[in-house]
């Protein structure tokens, strides 16, 4: 009896602590509880509910006359609904992905429209939809919000002139590639978390043999801690002016250059040939389009002109547009709907009005709007990123602080290449005080009468 009692106390203190350390693993280790407990889980509810999951979804097509024949006659089974087959499965630190062959009658879209409805049915995170091929999808399950603690991967596997910004809902990386989508537009309000998107992409870009160009007409107040590695950097309307009528001669020579050697494309010539691409990262459009009198109408005129020949023609001679702002519409001015229709990528963070995510998403990818006037307040740095294609997804920025930007920013400012032309535009880097605590290498002297 004593031996008995022993073994029962032992195992209750074991499965207490066991059902602690998950409980706990849960709130501070996501991805352990996940590994644990979670994925197990899941997947037995995935197996065990599969066929009525999907059936009830509408995920599922009357078998063919041949199949219905052999099932009812030589199987002597009852003919059933045929779902989609799985074909492979694997389990990853963040969820459960599921390749699905998609039976005659079925299409990619039929799966989307259901997400939510699988999402809830396997007590998953989320659900999203990606189509491999043709008549093939997988269903990307997340067991938990990977967005509440952004974690980049450790491992991601990057290229020329593709960078990690972010992270998706899915857990994979969001990469900024500027090869596949040259320009870009970034909104949100106030504290939305949209200055810590462009810290994480000037922080990976300084990492890169590429020039980077800001226009920041706040008097640098936000791209000026990064000086020590901008090529130029216009701090007022009239720099930009200046800077943009630069960047269009550089545009027009290095056309020229490409003619010469019978290309189309910046990445055709030797790598001996190939000018350094640019990123010109703007920080608020809107202060290039809004005038306080009438005189400066002109001046706008030109700088908008500008930005449209650049984000029309300059992604096959390697100059690249960032543009970022709270509100970008037509009503800026004239110009504005033509420079929004040149920018491929689109990034919407937490924004005032619905107006403004029908103007960055609305284009492009309808779905995505209502999922951009939900973001949350208290959860900056979350945004919704979509392209041409449609597609959208959710993402988050990691947090990191000005300074560390500008540190790596100083210890790869070997990296600046020289272009002369850009040469009356490089900001000037300011050297940091010395430290209080540390002592002065100057002797005083006594002074005499």
């Amino acid at each position: 009896m004593t031996d008995l009692t022993t073994v029962l106390e032992t195992t209750g203190a074991v499965g207490a602590a066991s059902g602690l350390g998950l409980g706990y693993a849960k709130v501070r280790a996501p991805r352990v509880y996940w590994s644990l407990a979670g994925l197990p889980v899941t997947w037995a509810r995935f197996t065990w509910t599969y066929r009525t999951t999907m059936d009830v979804c509408g995920l599922t097509v009357q078998p063919s006359r041949l199949r219905a024949f052999m099932v009812r006659n030589v199987a002597r089974r009852e003919v059933q609904p045929v779902p989609p087959k799985v074909r492979r499965f694997r389990g990853t630190s963040t969820g459960l992905v599921v390749s699905l062959r998609l039976p005659a009658g079925l299409e990619p879209a039929d799966v989307m429209a259901a997400s939510e409805r699988l999402r809830h049915a396997w007590g998953v995170h989320s659900v999203t939809v990606v189509e491999t091929k043709p008549g093939v999808v997988e269903l990307r399950m997340t067991g938990y919000d990977v967005l509440r603690r952004v974690r980049m991967p450790r491992c991601i596997k990057a290229g020329p002139m593709v960078v990690p910004v972010a992270l998706r809902e899915d857990g994979s990386p969001f990469m900024r590639d500027y090869r596949q989508v040259p320009h870009s537009l970034t909104v949100g309000s106030n504290q939305s978390g949209k200055s810590m998107f462009q810290r994480n992409l000037i922080k990976e870009l300084a990492k890169l043999p590429v020039g980077l160009v800001g226009i920041d007409c706040k008097r640098g107040v936000e791209q000026g801690a990064y000086a020590s590695r901008l090529s130029a950097l216009a701090t007022t309307p009239d720099e930009a002016d200046r800077l943009l009528e630069v960047l269009v001669g550089e545009m027009e020579d290095r056309f020229d250059l490409l003619a010469r050697h019978r290309v189309a494309d910046l990445w055709d010539l030797p790598t001996e040939l190939r000018p350094v691409p640019l990123v010109v990262l703007i920080d608020e459009v809107a202060e290039l389009f809004l005038v306080a009198v009438k005189k400066d109408e002109e001046r706008r005129d030109r700088m908008v002109m500008r930005l449209v020949r650049l984000a029309q023609m300059a992604r096959a001679i390697g100059i690249y547009l960032e543009v970022c702002g709270q509100r970008f519409g037509s009503d800026l001015g004239k110009g504005a709907t033509a420079l929004r229709a040149q920018l491929t990528g689109r990034v919407v963070h937490r924004v005032n009005d619905k107006q403004t995510a029908e103007m960055g998403l609305g284009d492009i990818a309808p779905d995505a709007v209502f999922a951009a006037t939900a973001i949350a307040p208290d959860r900056p740095g979350v945004a919704v990123a979509g392209d041409t294609s449609g597609g959208w997804s959710r993402i988050r920025t990691p947090k990191i602080s000005a300074e560390e930007t500008a540190r790596i920013c100083r210890e790869h400012a070997h990296l600046i290449p020289s272009i002369p032309a850009l040469e009356p535009f490089r900001p000037a880097v300011l050297i940091e005080p010395m430290p209080a605590d540390v002592p002065s290498l100057v002797k005083p002297l006594a002074v005499t009468e």
